[in-house]
């Protein structure tokens, strides 16, 4: 049975829009992959000074996905995030049922 999660993910600036593009498209791709989950909104909310420099990266891409997944599919998903090198913070979150 599908839950709802919220995917907090914020990307690293390098280079142009492209990359930040294809960032969220993979991510996607991972929460969608083999029928486990689906996207139901994507938020951009853009570039953002963060709170404290991570890896000397000041800004960052905000990007909120609004999910259904199988909760046995979390931790799989958090392992590609974590492994992702364009990605600096990312938080996985239960969403209101």
């Amino acid at each position: 049975m599908k839950r709802a999660y919220e995917v907090a993910v914020v990307v690293r600036l390098e280079g142009d829009e492209t990359q930040v593009n294809n960032t969220v498209e993979q991510v996607r791709g991972w929460i969608e992959a083999e029928s486990l989950g689906e996207v139901r909104k994507i938020d951009r909310w853009g570039r953002r000074k963060l709170a404290y420099e991570i890896d000397k990266q000041r800004e960052g891409f905000y990007v909120f996905l609004e999910s259904q997944i199988e909760p046995h599919a979390i931790k799989e998903i958090e392992r590609n995030l974590n492994l992702s090198p364009h990605i600096l913070r990312y938080l996985v979150v239960r969403g209101d049922e």
